[in-house]
């Protein structure tokens, strides 16, 4: 096996929806040439039919045809290792698709507890079966137009295009009575798919009914799960992982454990959201994949007192009353009412097992839901780590203070002694930290963020709202903290789950350089008709409008309706997904609509001035990004101008020919790809620099502000606002390396 090629610069690309093994080699040369070291792929085990993102796995033993296959993955990791590169494969332990297109699954439905593969999933046997929520009406019905046929497999169940594989023995029949007895034979129980808001027999990924929990904590499940991964570790062929969602495991230091002991010195990073002042457990990785730099690295962009003016002018518009936090509280409700009311289910199930011989009051369902809702409210992260071995201290403060925040009455705590007392239960105290990270990325992240609009260059992954803002003092100390406990983890500011694309974002940092800016065109806005769309819509229509333009683009109108259309159902203020209201949606469509029409040929020129400002702070971004320690990613086509907005639109198609050939057609994109190319260059030849340099930060919040690392002599330094032109500069020992202010199109 030749030597590992050392990990200094990651590369994410999303395969699918046309881009295979042959693209992404094709894309080598171009990569190199930037100074990337490595290439990171989403998901390449099979998936669904169609998926556009692989996380739905359905058979995690075999690399998936459309992509190229096992061969055509063996060929991209060759012409990799012949270009001096490496490949990061992204894991995905903790589910896979709830389908009868997943082999396992599917021998699960035929054969029951007895299959091989019953306890590979997280699945509560105690109802009678699996139940299936996939009908659109009633059982009665869909059992009258049901067929039998023969498989390679066995006998199935044809209902339209839903195909379930039988039990073996299945007395066959006609007639009603015969196909209810046949249904009611079964491992499993067909329901309308409304039934999974009260009730489901397995464990999902958050609120998705289509994802399984997957059993990764049994050893035999573990070997399962990961026998693809492992023969690719041990040909070679995987440079580094990337471990998708760790909170959503069992046991995630365990996991950790046994991965580790599986796959040697390769390097590991864990898809974990830092909240806060939160560190990363000290686990055997190399550390987050870095969205809490994309946090701080905004925070400290933003200028205060421009925040304050914005945060005054939206509540005069919209009159909204109360922070974040207060938005927060009520997205918990709203979610634990409707999207997770069936995790709730489950845990007071768990609950009433564990107290019922101690407590009588545990028989009342009705009180111990309550309490546990409470109790998963209050909790203020995506979750603690009470697994095995010794609790974390600051595990067992993070509950006290929440059975207090829960105001600790009913039976709060009976359910927390469940959690950390001498007497906890592994079964519901598992569950409830599977829940607690559910919760948190759907009340948090997919409502409230959509909710609270009044600066969304702060509603992110990980961020928090409420503090939109970080002193130079505080970013300086969390510089020198990450070197000190985080030097080989992950920095990024897009992926493919942001929010927004890391340009798109900067835009919306730039109102808070210029809050009377936005102002104008909030009022320039608000001269349109806006019968039936909210204030607060309109406000978060016009910030997204801001973020996304770009001149000559004709796909503007149709991309912001797409993304109007899945925030309003992300918010559930007056549309869901489950249960949308088109005439409240049309409404602000066509506000969205009549908005793009009125700026498309000649916007406000306020917008030309928020943009060029962005351009600057998307080029401070970066510079710190760069500055920074650790491994810096690059997600698709953010070399080059990214003004996308949250998926699908950040998956939309890159023209790497394009950029290979001719490089960004933009002065700003031209500027940004040599950025990139110059500091990765620098960080190359100056390794020492960039992993032990000192940190030196002075200025203010979104500037005039410099950031200097220097070690041995050498020093590297970014300046903002350099002689308050409005420019940035970065050099390297003293010598001029760039001054981006050059290529600032104003008009």
């Amino acid at each position: 096996m030749a030597d590992r090629v050392p990990v200094t610069a990651t590369y994410r690309l999303q395969l699918r929806g046309g881009v295979g093994f042959a693209e992404a080699e094709a894309i080598l040369p171009y990569l190199r040439g930037l100074g990337i070291s490595h290439l990171f792929l989403s998901p390449v085990q099979v998936a669904r039919e169609g998926s556009t993102h692989g996380y739905d796995i359905t058979d995690p033993t075999r690399i998936d045809p459309v992509l190229g296959g096992r061969a055509g993955y063996s060929r991209l990791a060759a012409a990799a290792r012949a270009q001096g590169m490496g490949l990061i494969l992204d894991v995905v332990p903790n589910h896979m698709a709830f389908d009868v297109a997943t082999p396992w699954l599917a021998d699960v439905m035929r054969h029951g507890k007895d299959s091989r593969f019953a306890r590979h999933f997280d699945i509560d046997w105690g109802g009678g079966g699996l139940l299936l929520p996939m009908l659109e009406g009633d059982l009665a019905e869909a059992l009258a137009e049901a067929v039998v046929e023969e498989a390679p497999e066995g006998p199935v169940l044809r209902i339209g295009a839903l195909v379930l594989p039988l039990a073996p023995g299945t007395e066959l029949g006609t007639g009603p009575e015969a196909m209810q007895a046949l249904h009611d034979a079964q491992n499993w129980r067909l329901r309308h798919w409304r039934s999974e808001e009260r009730r489901l027999s397995h464990r999902r990924f958050f609120n998705v009914t289509q994802l399984i929990g997957v059993r990764v904590e049994e050893p035999a499940v573990f070997e399962d799960v990961h026998a693809l991964i492992f023969e690719l570790v041990a040909a070679g062929e995987v440079d580094g992982l990337r471990i998708d969602h760790i909170d959503g495991l069992a046991d995630p230091a365990a996991y950790l454990a046994q991965l580790r002991g599986r796959v040697g010195d390769l390097p590991v990073w864990v898809e974990k959201i830092l909240t806060g002042d939160e560190a990363l457990r000290g686990w055997p990785v190399q550390g987050t994949t870095g969205y809490e730099a994309a946090r701080s690295i905004a925070r400290v962009l933003s200028w205060p007192d421009g925040v304050a003016a914005l945060d005054s002018a939206w509540r005069g518009a919209t009159g909204y009353e109360g922070g974040f936090a207060a938005t927060l509280a009520q997205a918990k409700e709203d979610v634990l009412a409707v999207d997770l009311r069936a995790e709730v289910t489950a845990l007071v199930g768990l609950a009433t097992a564990a107290l019922g011989a101690q407590d009588r009051a545990a028989q009342d369902r009705a009180a111990l839901a309550a309490a546990v809702r409470a109790l998963l409210a209050a909790f203020p992260r995506y979750r603690t780590y009470l697994d095995g071995g010794e609790a974390h201290p600051e595990d067992l403060a993070l509950m006290a203070a929440t059975v207090e925040a829960a105001q600790g009455a009913g039976l709060v705590p009976a359910l927390a002694r469940l959690i950390t007392g001498p007497g906890a239960d592994a079964a519901f105290r598992t569950r409830f930290q599977q829940v607690t990270g559910a919760l948190t990325a759907k009340a948090h992240e997919d409502t409230a963020e959509f909710r609270f609009n009044r600066y969304l260059a702060a509603n992110e992954v990980g961020s928090d709202p409420d503090e939109p803002v970080m002193s130079v003092e505080e970013f300086a100390a969390w510089f020198a903290r990450r070197t000190q406990e985080a030097p080989d983890a992950m920095v990024l500011t897009s992926s493919h789950d942001t929010k927004r694309a890391e340009d798109a974002r900067m835009r919306l940092v730039a109102m808070s350089h210029a809050p009377e800016d936005f102002a104008a065109l909030w009022e320039a806005a608000e001269a349109l008709p806006a019968e039936g769309v909210a204030a607060n819509l309109r406000w978060y229509i016009v910030q997204s409008w801001l973020a996304v333009w770009e001149p000559g683009r004709t796909d503007v109108p149709d991309r912001l309706a797409e993304h109007v259309r899945k925030a309003m159902r992300e918010a559930k203020e007056v549309t869901t997904h489950t249960e949308p209201d088109e005439a409240a949606e049309a409404a602000a469509l066509d506000w969205t609509a009549a908005l793009c029409a009125a700026w498309a040929e000649a916007p406000p020129a306020e917008v030309a001035r928020l943009h060029a400002r962005g351009s600057v702070l998307s080029l401070a971004q970066m510079a710190m990004k760069l500055l920074l320690p650790g491994v810096p990613d690059t997600y698709q086509g953010t070399e080059d101008a990214a003004f996308h907005l949250t998926d699908p639109d950040n998956r939309l198609p890159v023209d790497f020919a394009a950029l290979a050939a001719g490089g960004p057609v933009t002065a700003f994109g031209q500027a940004k790809t040599a950025l990139l190319r110059q500091m990765l260059a620098l960080r190359a030849a100056e390794p020492e620099l960039f992993t032990q340099g000192e940190v030196r930060v002075t200025g203010e919040a979104g500037g005039p502000l410099e950031v200097v690392r220097a070690h041995a002599g050498k020093a590297v330094r970014l300046a903002l606002d350099a002689g308050g032109t409005g420019e940035l500069v970065w050099s390297f020992d003293g010598g001029v390396t760039g001054n981006v202010a050059v290529w600032v199109e104003a008009g």
